[in-house]
């Protein structure tokens, strides 16, 4: 298959506003295969612009999720860390929580739990970005949303339908053989203590089927699952949803 070989002399980083510390160095050697044929050249990337999220027209004043979706406002990011470091836009931490500002009528079974005004915390590559009134939102389904946290601290989470969320349990710190392990060579653990639990999910007929960990339960849950948070005490915490959970452990 042909290929074209860009190198940093041939594409400027200029022409790329959206990526912030792009160096043109870094631009070596970067392959795009099978587009030879179509004649593309310098001038075919002049003007690209990468949006992160879809603008709506100031000409429209609102907008009315449909179905069971709900539109948040986005929390800003944070820019500094818990110790007052002021933090580059790269390494900004990219929010999982905003505030609901408008829902649909909800599922046709069941009803809706959401209400505006709430604060949430929802899945890390949930909905669609919006930017609305000169503020950024999200359009997201009402079972991405993981719970309403009244708080500014991820513990206080009240989780949603099959959401549970799980304190999760110390690294080990040594080896079998006693030998020290440094933070790199830590295995993320699997097994935390559960500390709040959703009402379950609905079934056909819209009853709460409820869930088999209650609070205190010491679970091993999928290594890959979930949402990962930082508490205020700097304590790991997950939330994830039941079926993730694979066994209780006493």
């Amino acid at each position: 298959m042909a290929s074209i070989q860009f190198t940093g002399s041939s594409i400027s980083t200029r022409r790329f506003p959206s990526f912030q510390g792009l160096s043109p160095s870094r631009t070596s050697g970067v392959s795009l295969v099978g587009i030879s044929s179509i004649g593309l050249n310098q001038r075919s990337f002049r003007g690209l612009v990468v949006r992160a999220a879809t603008v709506v027209a100031p000409k429209y004043t609102s907008i009315k999720p449909l179905g069971d979706r709900v539109l948040a406002k986005i929390k800003t990011a944070e820019e500094k860390t818990v110790g007052g470091i002021l933090l580059p836009s790269t390494a900004q931490t990219k929010p999982q929580g905003g505030e609901v500002v408008e829902v649909g009528e909800g599922r046709t079974i069941g009803l809706n739990k959401v209400e505006i005004s709430v604060k949430i915390v929802y899945s890390k590559y949930a909905g669609t970005e919006l930017e609305f009134n000169g503020s950024n939102h999200l359009l997201l389904k009402e079972d991405d949303i993981v719970g309403i946290l009244e708080s500014d601290d991820i513990k206080d989470l009240k989780p949603l339908n099959d959401r549970v969320l799980i304190k999760v349990a110390e690294a080990e710190e040594k080896t079998a053989g006693g030998l020290l392990l440094t933070e790199a060579a830590k295995e993320k653990p699997s097994i935390g203590t559960v500390i709040a639990v959703g009402p379950g999910p609905l079934d056909e007929q819209g009853n709460r089927k409820p869930l088999t960990v209650t609070p205190g339960n010491t679970v091993l849950y999928s290594k890959y699952a979930g949402n990962d948070f930082k508490g205020s005490d700097g304590s790991d915490y997950i939330a994830l949803r039941a079926s993730d959970i694979m066994a209780v452990l006493s």
